[in-house]
């Protein structure tokens, strides 16, 4: 889960190199923060946030298959 969402974001900014994803487990669901450079937060926030909801939508996706939970932040 967490290469997959460093892969989508990678293809998304210009720094792909300064891609960070930080996994932590809660009680009942996956967390994970992003933090991406700060001229690609608009990017992967997108107009009205719509890439971020895409990106939250995919990582939901996959984590339903595994029966988890998940949420994503982006720094």
């Amino acid at each position: 889960m967490k290469q997959m969402l460093i892969d989508i974001v990678k293809a998304i900014v210009d720094n792909p190199d300064e891609v960070v994803v930080v996994e932590r487990q809660g009680d009942d669901c996956l967390h994970y923060e992003l933090t991406v450079a700060r001229e690609d937060t608009g990017k992967v926030i997108g107009k009205q946030g719509r890439i971020a909801k895409a990106i939250r939508a995919v990582a939901k996706a996959a984590a339903s298959r595994e029966n988890q939970k998940v949420m994503l932040d982006i720094i």
